[in-house]
């Protein structure tokens, strides 16, 4: 299979909940209260887990801390793929939008930090 990923996938380990998610055209679901378990990030986007069903093509906006402080990062995602796995919860593809590519420094000292604890 063809590698179709556009940047380096980096393991993480982050929980977070979603508790809105919304489309361009104003359609919004609110007060989902969906717990989701990130287990991978790379530049151009997130790789999830959740006991939830969570619509394709939908955003939501998250706060992500790479483990320093000064790392955090307020985008929006979209939900670009899902897929069942074994165990009933979803893995779920996610890609920022309109991120600022000088933004990518954030991801270079996060795979910094990984190299050096491993």
């Amino acid at each position: 299979m063809d590698e179709r990923r556009r940047a380096k996938r980096m393991p993480i380990t982050l929980s977070l909940e979603i508790l809105n998610l919304y489309k361009q055209d104003n359609v919004q679901v609110s007060n989902l209260h969906a717990p989701i378990e990130i287990v991978n990030i790379s530049k151009s986007g997130i790789g999830f887990v959740s006991e939830s069903v969570l619509p394709v093509g939908y955003y939501f906006n998250a706060n992500l801390n790479l483990g320093n402080s000064e790392d955090t990062l307020h985008c929006v995602v979209k939900i670009v793929r899902s897929q069942v796995m074994e165990d009933k919860r979803t893995l779920y593809g996610c890609e920022f939008v309109g991120m600022a590519d000088i933004l990518s420094f954030v991801f270079d000292n996060y795979d910094e930090t990984i190299k050096d604890e491993q």
